[in-house]
């Protein structure tokens, strides 16, 4: 109870050395407030960590807290500091260290708090930080805690406030006080009518009307005092508002700069790109300036601009990027199925060689072609060696393909054991086409 008692004594002795503000600071007010303690997140914190709690979204639920109610006392000490003094209750069972209530009972518990605010009272609303000292008693046990934290004020009208807190309490006498949050939402009222400013009227000097231009129209009324004008410009002369060298009255855009053949409109741009008709090479249809005002064009015609086909020589779909599979330029004749292998090995078949040069040539004749090379078993022997063989004779495929010129960072080398069969494995002439290699695009 003395190291309590000690805390306490500490904190009340910040406020004597405030001095006085010019600015205005909160005025004597009390409210009431509903609050909610958290034991279980602290909990959490400590038998794991921050990071885990943050990463598995172990905050305590609505549920797992227990609620009370308080009364506050608010008071400014200076502009960017306040003060507040409160007394609550709750009924529940406090997670004591070693302690094991089986019964709620009331804790009772009163608090005083420093609020650091990072803005005065001339704003509504005042985010500020807090530090100060609790004390408790639940049965015959006393404690005391310290209290660290985040608030905001938003003052909801002159004498009303409505505060937010949210604190993090540390045990003083670790053993009568345990680790928590507390979350609380109240609204208080100024306990002082608030002083309402004097207002000192200025004298008003009337001054004789004058007409500086001698136009007729006096300058309190004239907006060019030194130009004669025309009362229907308010003593201005006919304007040019845009500066473009053709006046208002003649002028079919009057607040934009334009040239005397477009009636004092600037060029104008048909198809709305932001490039005028006359440096727009299409200019009834929108595009870019690098194009000169004309849209990305498709080289290919295959529905996909040159900016985003990776093919854009070569006509092929917006699921491979613009590029076509071998077996779609029909010209080739090349035909994947063809490229098996003998049983139980990465060695190719001459009729797999022949299908092979197809492709070396389609590739060498399409440079922006990338291919992937999937190899594929038929169901003989175990898993793990049909995955081991499948990644050979993908491997086998590009290094053939990369033997006839083709760069090695156009092809990708994968294996899937004899997991894709294409035909029956039962049969001779079904094991034989499914020990094969497809190409697929690698765009």
């Amino acid at each position: 109870m003395k190291k309590v008692l000690y805390v306490i004594a500490l904190f009340f002795m910040v406020p004597s050395a405030v001095s006085a503000q010019d600015k205005p600071v909160l005025a004597k007010a009390l409210g009431v407030n509903f609050f909610f303690n958290d034991f279980v997140t602290p909990d959490r914190i400590r038998t794991t960590s921050l990071n885990q709690v943050l990463a598995d979204k172990r905050f305590a639920r609505m549920r797992e807290m227990t609620s009370g109610l308080a009364v506050t006392y608010l008071k400014g000490l200076r502009p960017h500091l306040d003060m507040s003094a409160s007394l609550g209750g709750s009924f529940f069972r406090y997670p004591m260290p070693g302690k094991n209530f089986t019964n709620n009972s009331l804790l009772l518990e009163a608090t005083a708090s420093m609020h650091f605010k990072m803005t005065t009272e001339d704003y509504w609303v005042q985010p500020y930080l807090i530090a100060g000292v609790s004390a408790h008693k639940y049965r015959s046990y006393y404690g005391a805690t310290l209290p660290l934290g985040l608030g905001f004020k938003v003052n909801l009208l002159d004498e009303t406030h409505l505060f937010v807190n949210s604190t993090y309490r540390v045990p003083v006498t670790t053993e009568t006080a345990n680790y928590h949050l507390q979350h609380s939402i109240g609204i208080a009222g100024s306990l002082l009518k608030k002083k309402k400013p004097e207002v000192k009227v200025p004298e008003v000097v009337v001054a004789p009307p004058a007409d500086t231009d001698k136009d007729g129209i006096i300058d309190t009324q004239d907006k060019c005092p030194t130009v004669p004008g025309l009362a229907k410009y308010q003593g201005c002369p006919i304007p040019d508002t845009d500066k473009d060298g053709i006046n208002d009255e003649q002028d079919k855009c009057p607040t934009v700069p334009g040239l005397a053949r477009y009636q004092g409109c600037p060029i104008p741009d048909s198809d709305g790109d932001g490039i005028n008709d006359e440096e727009d090479k299409c200019p009834k249809v929108a595009g870019l300036a690098r194009y000169n005002g004309c849209p990305i064009p498709d080289t290919d015609e295959d529905g996909l601009n040159d900016e985003v086909d990776k093919c854009p020589k070569d006509k092929g779909s917006a699921a491979n990027n613009g590029c076509p599979l071998l077996e779609e330029l029909t010209e080739y004749k090349f035909d994947f199925r063809k490229v098996q292998f003998v049983t139980g090995s990465a060695a190719l078949t001459k009729v797999a060689k022949a299908e092979l040069d197809k492709a070396s040539k389609i590739m060498t004749e399409h440079p922006d072609i990338k291919v992937s090379v999937e190899g594929h078993t038929d169901n003989t022997g175990r898993a793990a060696s049909n995955q081991t063989l499948s990644e050979k004779r993908a491997a086998a495929v590009k290094a053939y393909i990369v033997a006839k010129g083709v760069a090695a960072d156009r092809l990708q080398a994968k294996g899937f054991g004899s997991t894709k069969p294409l035909a029956n494995n039962k049969t001779l002439a079904g094991r034989a086409l499914n020990r094969r290699v497809e190409f697929k695009s690698a765009n």
